[in-house]
């Protein structure tokens, strides 16, 4: 049951948090409109929403965290986009395109469709940012690991600016046939490829607006135009703690978008998004803590589900004698008790993951088999006895006592608490160890984990798109998303194979990337899987059709309105 709390006690407790807060939200009557017929009124549709984290980035060619391609799946849209039932639907893309025999060729027709500037939204749109993307020079964090073995010609513009060789991105496979006619051509058919298409690196830029703002390009909200269902308004950069999303009246499907005006304020403390819920100064919270999903057990308002998501330690072996080491990394990867940390702090129905592909995320389309029924669930478990023997071990082969280490994380409560975990667990278990914690606001942290500075992180991995390979491929070596330094041939080859001979091979391809998992795991220990993450977050009961989504962006907010 949930927690009760005298009135008193509750004004007492809140008061502080939302002094400013209170501000942020202009008031906070969920006040409704006066227009109504037959003596109804109309609610007003508008919402006051929490988020964790500041947006880093509003450029689909740099973008990299959750927060900002939700933002951009909300006021931009590519070629299709995720509905509530999380089917492919209709974007910028009208009718089903044309397909060439072999499935490699895929021909868009793109609607008629603004941008907030009044300019037509047009193939060229599409070109242009996926040449941006693809450039080495713009060092696009999502442009390659998305391109790469999937768009034609991605691969060989990424070699030669890794290799300082002149490249050409007109020479990837998109093309503007006419205004309104994309022509995308594939190294080879990808099973996956709408579902691919969802996500934002593959949305359109408005190369005027784009190459006239220069570097200040998606800065903030005046440096940005949109084509999608609402556009952000009051977001003055990647620091800012709110913003907002104002209906576009200019969007194709305006007719389907309810809401006039969803208001964003960032609260990193759940107890304080909770109480704002409770009090009307929010309705939708960002995700809940362990020690606040308890007291919200069996209320109508509480929204939870198992995400195909998962967190691990990330090892970053970049100039670290000891995460060089497989038994050190062996020892550290079974020294913490992960059932025990998703019962008694998080407590919110996330579970143990002893695996790199989530459970409950995609079947072989032939068997109708869950992918982790291939490995099981096993592959990395808890083992204090074992760890302590690898750590050993590693220390003689290293020839030290003791080894220090930096742990990246943020500065949530959620992250503080997590990271108090893990350190009392290392320290305890692997005598030697010392585990210095670094908490750092988002952004930074996404950062030092791009320059690799960092030892441990805590970091999470969502799905992009349906298949295991949005998983497999993040560890390959010298990959955009590795960022830590791992490389074995033997993975790579599993991984590539799986990409190419064994593409249209259904149960052989995923018997590859099953193989991979455990050479990842098994055999390197390259990562510690902690947990397969549940999400659990409060949603007013005047909010209808809140819709989230299992893989890519988070939230739609198009088919959501107010009772």
């Amino acid at each position: 049951m949930r927690i009760k709390r005298s009135k008193s006690a509750f004004i007492l407790a809140i008061s502080l948090v939302f002094t400013l807060f209170l501000s942020a939200c202009n008031g906070g009557n969920t006040s409704k409109d006066e227009t109504g017929t037959g003596g109804k009124t109309a609610a007003k549709q508008e919402l006051k929403a929490l988020e964790a984290q500041s947006i880093p980035s509003m450029d689909s060619v740099m973008a990299q965290d959750t927060v900002s391609f939700t933002t951009m799946n909300n006021v931009m849209e590519g070629l299709y986009r995720l509905d509530p039932d999380q089917n492919v639907v209709e974007g910028m893309a009208e009718g089903e395109p044309e397909v060439s025999k072999d499935g490699t060729i895929y021909t868009f027709k793109i609607r008629d469709a603004k941008w907030s500037n009044g300019d037509p939204v047009t193939a060229n749109d599409f070109v242009y940012a996926w040449q941006r993307a693809i450039d080495p020079k713009n060092a696009s964090p999502y442009g390659p690991y998305m391109m790469d073995g999937k768009i034609k010609g991605a691969a060989e513009i990424s070699a030669a600016g890794a290799e300082k060789k002149d490249y050409d991105v007109s020479t990837l496979g998109v093309k503007a046939v006419n205004d309104k006619t994309l022509e995308v051509t594939l190294e080879r058919p990808i099973p996956y490829f709408k579902s691919l298409m969802t996500f934002p690196t593959f949305y359109p830029q408005n190369q005027k607006f784009v190459e006239k703002q220069g570097n200040n390009y998606g800065k903030t909200a005046e440096n940005l135009v949109f084509n999608g269902p609402f556009v952000l308004s009051d977001w003055k950069g990647s620091t800012a703690a709110q913003w907002t999303y104002s209906k576009n009246k200019d969007y194709w499907d305006a007719d389907t978008v309810k809401l006039e005006k969803v208001q964003w304020n960032v609260l990193k403390d759940p107890q304080a998004a909770a109480n704002a819920l409770e009090t009307g100064e929010a309705d939708i919270t960002q995700k809940l803590s362990s020690d606040i999903v308890p007291q919200y057990e069996g209320d109508k308002r509480l929204v939870k589900w198992l995400e195909p998501s998962i967190f691990w330690l990330k090892m970053n072996q970049k100039d670290n004698k000891a995460l060089q080491n497989t038994d050190i990394r062996k020892a550290i990867a079974q020294a913490i008790n992960k059932k025990d940390f998703v019962d008694s702090i998080l407590n919110n129905g996330s579970i143990v993951a002893d695996y790199a592909v989530p459970r409950e995320f995609v079947k072989n389309e032939e068997t109708g088999k869950d992918f982790r029924e291939i490995n099981g669930d096993k592959l990395l478990p808890y083992n204090v006895d074992n760890a302590k023997k690898s750590w050993e071990k590693g220390l003689a082969a290293i020839g030290t006592e003791a080894v220090e280490l930096r742990y990246l994380t943020d500065d949530t409560e959620n992250a503080k608490k997590t990271a108090e975990y893990i350190k009392n667990q290392l320290e305890t278990n692997l005598p030697g160890l010392t585990l210095k914690v670094e908490s750092v606001p988002f952004s930074v942290r996404i950062d030092r984990e791009n320059s690799q500075d960092y030892d441990l992180q805590m970091a999470g991995w969502s799905p992009d798109y349906l298949d295991p390979m949005t998983f497999s491929d993040l560890w390959l070596t010298g990959g955009g998303n590795n960022k830590m330094n791992y490389s074995n041939a033997k993975y790579d080859q599993l991984v590539k194979d799986a990409q190419t001979t064994l593409a249209q091979k259904t149960v052989e391809r995923y018997e590859a990337l099953a193989k991979a998992e455990k050479v990842l795991l098994k055999e390197d220990a390259a990562i510690a899987p902690i947990y397969q993450r549940s999400s659990n977050l409060l949603v007013s009961e005047k909010v209808e059709n809140f819709t989230y989504h299992l893989v890519g962006p988070e939230y739609s907010y198009k088919w959501t309105s107010v009772k």
